[in-house]
């Protein structure tokens, strides 16, 4: 499984190059039958002005990773997967360190999938709740 596991995380991190996901620094860094893991710095060039992570950088990792999930999960060479809808309920505010996103399934159907994507801190603490409705389209 670690193969394979290796292979995938090293094809989402290869998909990120000229993206939001490298200039936010994202990192996909764990993934299992049914999750899917990234992380991100938190610095300055993620802050909002008063120095604490920005709720917007937040929900780009949240989509980001669940929106990679999709891809994992379903199958990439028939669809091309879409972000519809997300909403998120920051907690926590955290200065620096890393942030963690872990997408998991609460619905897998076959034209749309929601996760259920909870962001944390290094000492596992809930930063924000996010949910994510994706979409798969039939590749033409």
């Amino acid at each position: 499984m670690n193969d394979h596991k290796e292979k995938i995380l090293n094809i989402c991190n290869a998909s990120s190059k000229n993206t939001l996901m490298e200039t936010l620094e994202i990192e996909y860094v764990d993934v299992g039958a049914d999750f899917l893991v990234g992380r991100m710095p938190v610095n300055p060039r993620v802050h909002q002005p008063d120095g604490v992570l920005h709720g917007g950088a937040m929900v780009a990792l949240a989509e980001s990773v669940g929106s990679a999930a999709s891809y994992i999960f379903l199958d990439a060479q028939q669809f091309i997967v879409r972000g519809i809808e997300i909403s998120a309920n920051h907690v926590k505010s955290i200065v620096s360190g890393y942030v963690f996103a872990k997408a998991t399934f609460i619905h897998k159907g076959r034209t749309t999938q929601l996760w259920d994507i909870k962001i944390t801190n290094e000492a596992d603490q809930l930063i924000s709740v996010c949910k994510l409705t994706t979409i798969a389209l039939p590749r033409e």
